[in-house]
């Protein structure tokens, strides 16, 4: 016994766009641990070209480059991707010098002030 299919017409579907993503810190924190760019992509197992467009966020990359990176230049993935090491006055670096009472202070204050 056969049954009539439905097909659902397919959609048109738009190409990807090219990868455009914000670069990591990889390029800030490398020269903060006062390491080259060829230095860092021999350790991590890739090319300069590959590290340098890494850097620029002309090309992606994948969790085991970021641990790799993050090891090389003892820092946290996390760092990588949100903390810029040579601005010594950005939030992370703040957060990071507040004893646990002066954050819940912090955090009180960016509550009240992002409140509608």
């Amino acid at each position: 016994m056969h049954g009539k299919f439905n097909m659902a017409k397919l959609k048109t579907v738009e190409p990807l766009p090219p990868f455009k993503r914000k670069p990591a810190f990889i390029k800030q924190w490398r020269k903060f641990r006062k390491v080259t760019q060829a230095n860092l992509a021999e350790a991590v197992g890739m090319s300069t070209g590959n590290m340098s467009n890494i850097e620029n966020g002309k090309q992606p990359y994948i969790q085991d480059h970021l641990e790799a990176i993050a090891g090389i230049l003892r820092c946290e993935v996390a760092d990588l991707i949100l903390r810029n090491p040579q601005e010594p006055e950005g939030i992370w670096a703040l957060w990071g010098r507040a004893k646990p009472e002066q954050r819940q202070q912090i955090l009180k204050i960016i509550r009240a002030i992002l409140s509608p």
